[in-house]
């Protein structure tokens, strides 16, 4: 069968990363690999860069299938493409997917949408193809949404074939990741074995942690053509035995590349000799996910770190000159002295690159319930729930002045003149003023949320 995979483009409303980085669409690069081996055909379409309609692509492919993924924050724009492609052809059979799917596949419900994939995502595609050649019975596969049917148990093993990555090559020199150009995705553990209360990612595996055979991720290295990796696993520094040996097969592979990784504080802390060891084949960048500066906070999300630990990682990344992506979550009952506490906290880390989330009680997660009755987005206003907007109604100020703290905070720690020169030495003229851009893209979009009020 003709396959047409598709990444959809953010919905405007969507305060959106894509101006700061655009990483290449992997997991449907690995569904394009493995449903041709079973002899279907496969291409991938990236509406983030693409400036024509669906319909154009419809035209060209004539697909059979079309397969589309995403966030929470596409689930509108996944359904729109579904009944364009409806519209267009009513034969065409759409299948939606993702991470969100496998954890709330109800909110994909729609006329438009054939399947909606809960789980075993590949495995489950294949099978839907295949049936579907065939001309046999597709109700009774059983990682496909239904209202009638029991949840499905999720692999903990991925024996599947490398990403067919030739299938974007005409996007490949727009792939990025903040200074990480010409970046490459790839992944080797799935889940994460913490249980932070905030953390989506513990959903989508059942709460399950594995990790792929050294080997088979050492192999897939030696194919990539770039330079520059990003290992997008929740948590890539877990076991201490596993990164050195992952450090001694590429030296022994002679393979050169710079990596950009998670990891978090308490690992980093107690692992400098990992650091160190991960230095000296390439790491170059570790998001880590540092949350606050205040360790009651920290304990009010199942963090299992403090405010030291903190401390303690970013003087060791910095040490071996190793640059660290701060994310933080900003607190609902936050006031003022509180922004301006983190501000100085994180100005005293020196850190120059930080993530700042306002908290949102993903559905799935422990603070769901407990936030649902504030919530002054509606909860299938899907677009505007990206980790950026608020969700919930702050408890002691007002949505304009969270948001305008929020930007002030920003400015304070990466967008002013301090900050551009450090990144000016560091990183070079030319990608600092394309970092800038798509930073004031965003600025321009809490703008447009601090007028408007919500």
């Amino acid at each position: 069968m003709k396959v047409l995979l598709i990444r959809p483009k953010p919905h405007k409303e969507t305060i959106g990363l894509q101006n700061v980085m655009i990483c290449e669409p992997l997991e449907l690069e690995y569904l394009a690999a493995n449903i041709e081996n079973r002899g279907h055909t496969a291409e991938i379409v990236d509406m983030i860069l693409e400036k024509k309609k669906i319909k154009y692509f419809l035209e060209k492919y004539t697909p059979d299938v079309v397969g589309l993924t995403g966030y929470i924050s596409h689930v509108n724009i996944i359904k729109e493409y579904a009944a364009q492609v409806k519209a267009y052809n009513s034969e065409i059979q759409v299948v939606a997917g993702g991470v969100h799917a496998e954890v709330n596949p109800e909110d994909f419900a729609s006329e438009h949408i054939d399947f909606i994939v809960r789980a075993n995502g590949i495995r489950t595609f294949i099978e839907i193809l295949d049936r579907l050649e065939k001309k046999q019975e597709t109700d009774e596969i059983s990682c496909v949404y239904g209202k009638e049917k029991e949840k499905t148990p999720k692999e903990t093993e991925f024996n599947y074939l490398f990403p067919a990555r030739e299938k974007v090559d005409r996007y490949r020199a727009k792939y990025y990741y903040m200074f990480h150009r010409n970046c490459s995705l790839i992944k080797t553990s799935f889940g994460c074995p913490y249980q932070c209360k905030f953390c989506f990612c513990r959903q989508i595996t059942d709460e399950k942690y594995f990790a792929r055979n050294l080997e088979n991720i050492i192999e897939e290295l030696k194919g990539i053509k770039e330079t520059e990796i990003y290992i997008v696993d929740d948590d890539f520094l877990v076991n201490r035995e596993r990164l050195f040996q992952f450090c001694k097969e590429l030296k022994e592979q002679d393979i050169r590349k710079k990596y950009l990784i998670y990891g978090r504080a308490d690992f980093i802390a107690e692992n400098e000799d990992v650091i160190a060891a991960l230095k000296e084949v390439g790491l170059r960048a570790v998001i880590v996910g540092l949350e606050s500066c205040d360790s009651n906070e920290l304990v009010d999300y199942n963090k299992k770190t403090n405010v030291k630990i903190n401390e303690e990682a970013v003087a060791i990344l910095r040490k071996y000159d190793v640059e660290c992506y701060g994310t933080f979550i900003l607190g609902l009952d936050w006031e003022k002295k509180d922004f301006d506490a983190l501000a100085r906290w994180i100005r005293k880390l020196g850190l120059v690159f930080v993530n700042l989330q306002p908290l949102t009680p993903l559905r799935g997660t422990e603070l769901y319930e407990q936030y649902r009755k504030d919530f002054i987005i509606r909860e299938d206003e899907y677009e505007k729930w990206d980790l950026a907007h608020l969700v919930v109604r702050p408890s002691r100020i007002s949505v304009r002045k969270y948001y305008w703290y929020t930007m002030l905070l920003y400015y304070k720690i990466t967008a002013n003149p301090v900050s551009a020169w450090y990144m000016i030495k560091k990183y070079g003229l030319h990608d600092t003023l394309k970092l800038s851009v798509g930073a004031y893209k965003v600025n321009w979009q809490y703008v447009k949320k601090l007028i408007g009020g919500k």
